[in-house]
């Protein structure tokens, strides 16, 4: 029997919940993660490069961002136990937009493109996981454009706390304020007047 605390286990309960699998559809796909872990503050994946794994956090606190000239604009953070990694460089295979690092010491369970593939063609029921997790991330990202573009600063804060109270324990102000787009002086006045 398998332990409940286990990141494999974690991960499957996460995703049954999306869409069931097989047996012999979840041994192969289970199979393919092995686990690995980054010091705080390492790039995992820089601009320019092909994505080349699928993570899943089993520790510790990420960034994904985007650099323009000399400024840095936060899109999303991963914490355990959620998947990570720069999703459409992986899907497409083309060079990343984007960097993802550490904030803190980290460990995931990592599977190659290849092999995440393999299982894609091979199993029709993780095809159908894979394309549910998608849905419900490509709605996630629609519903924070939302945000971002109509939502007030006091808004945008309170949502964020809604969504993750714990965020502003485990993730640096000045990062929140990046992935609010609010400079760093609003960001400080409303967590010194907003009742958390």
């Amino acid at each position: 029997m398998k332990e409940l605390n286990d990141p494999i286990e974690i991960m499957r309960r996460q995703l049954t919940e999306l869409h069931p699998v097989g047996e012999e559809a979840w041994e192969e796909f289970s199979s393919i993660w092995v686990p690995v872990t980054f010091k705080r503050k390492s790039v995992i994946t820089a601009a320019g490069e092909v994505e080349k794994y699928l993570y899943f956090v089993t520790d510790g606190v990420q960034r994904g961002f985007h650099l323009h000239e000399q400024k840095e604009a936060t899109i999303v953070f991963t914490y355990p136990y959620s998947f990570s990694g720069i999703i459409d460089s992986f899907l497409l295979q083309k060079p990343s937009r984007y960097f993802l690092e550490t904030l803190t010491m980290s460990s995931f369970l990592r599977a190659p493109y290849s092999l995440v593939e393999k299982c894609r063609q091979q199993h029709p029921a993780i095809a159908e996981l894979m394309y549910k997790t998608l849905t419900h991330t490509v709605s996630g990202i629609l519903e924070r454009q939302i945000e971002l573009m109509v939502y007030s600063a006091e808004e945008k804060f309170r949502t964020l706390l809604k969504r993750s109270p714990h965020i502003l324990q485990i993730v640096p102000h000045k990062y929140l304020a990046s992935y609010l787009g609010l400079d760093a002086t609003t960001f400080s006045k409303l967590l010194a007047t907003i009742r958390i």
